[in-house]
């Protein structure tokens, strides 16, 4: 009886705080229009990506999703007109567009933006939102570590060839996807590829943290010009972004029961890059961190910006912009 009243009143406990977290969900809910505008979300295909990109369609945005895989891209895009209604995107101004996009790839996110730069008359928001998490040590096609590769130099690339449209569209935004875990990594000049040394966890917290750097020091390059760039952290969130991380077998329905509880779904962990891409309330913000739609105050170690000057320098030459 005890085991039972324990079980039971630990259930309510988890039910009311999973209540009160969708209850607390962020004021992106209440969702400014996004008729007339485009949108770009990295990795849009599963997980925070596909939330958000759902969302900003229902907003009546035009979303171009920038997925590795294109047949796994398509079908997230059928699934979300099925989901908000086929009629209603058509009636509503929004529309979904799929375009491939390998951040592992220089060569694929130069194709990606030619692309864009000869269709898209315009681009109101960026949102880097793709990312992979702790995988073994691998490369990438252009033979950097595959973390800081994909999380932070493909997204850098991405963002500098696209910059002229944003511009161009001003007001504009840029929305970088970066993690709390920034805390525990180091910009370590010395070994930016791995090559002396790969921890998977320290190098996902150092691709993250140089999200941040990346996202301070584009802000203070384009004062003055309409575009406003700010970092986030979505929160601890059930997607596949974990795909790399072992959970032993028995220990698996105890991590499914605490994620069920504890973590956010995909569409909570996307309510702080909806509202950075659609709130009037941020309009003309830039160079901040946000978690849970409010602004949140960084580690001096994610605000220096002689650190953040020469990780920009030192990428500009990783991915070609400068010889």
């Amino acid at each position: 009886a005890a085991v039972t009243a324990l079980a039971l009143g630990g259930g309510i406990l988890l039910a009311a705080w999973r209540w009160l977290r969708g209850a607390a969900r962020a004021a992106a809910e209440a969702g400014a229009s996004m008729r007339g505008k485009t949108v770009i979300i990295t990795g849009a295909n599963s997980g925070l990506g596909r939330a958000a990109a759902a969302e900003l369609l229902r907003m009546q945005a035009r979303v171009i999703m920038g997925c590795r895989d294109r047949a796994r891209a398509e079908r997230a895009a059928r699934e979300i007109r099925a989901e908000l209604g086929e009629r209603e995107e058509a009636e509503g101004g929004g529309e979904l567009v799929v375009r491939e996009l390998d951040l592992a790839s220089l060569r694929s996110v130069r194709a990606f933006c030619h692309r864009v730069l000869q269709e898209e008359p315009r681009l109101d928001v960026l949102i880097n939102n793709a990312g992979i998490f702790q995988c073994p040590y691998m490369k990438t096609e252009d033979g950097f570590e595959m973390q800081f590769g994909v999380n932070h130099l493909g997204h850098f690339l991405l963002t500098n060839l696209l910059l002229g449209l944003l511009k161009n569209s001003a007001p504009s935004r840029i929305v970088v996807v970066s993690s709390k875990l920034y805390k525990y990594g180091e910009i370590n000049f010395e070994d930016l590829n791995s090559e002396i040394s790969y921890n998977k966890s320290f190098c996902y917290s150092r691709s993250k943290l140089a999200n941040i750097l990346f996202a301070r020091e584009l802000a203070r390059r384009l004062e003055g010009t309409g575009v406003t760039v700010n970092s986030l952290h979505p929160g601890i969130v059930r997607t596949n972004l974990g795909r790399y991380v072992n959970i032993p077998l028995l220990a698996k329905p105890l991590f499914n029961l605490v994620s069920w509880a504890f973590f956010k779904t995909p569409l909570e962990g996307a309510q702080t890059s909806i509202y950075l891409a659609s709130s009037p309330d941020v309009e003309g913000v830039s160079g901040k961190y946000f978690g849970d739609c409010k602004e949140e105050e960084l580690l001096p170690k994610a605000m220096d910006d002689l650190v953040a000057r020469k990780l920009w320098d030192i990428s500009e030459v990783m991915v070609g912009l400068l010889k």
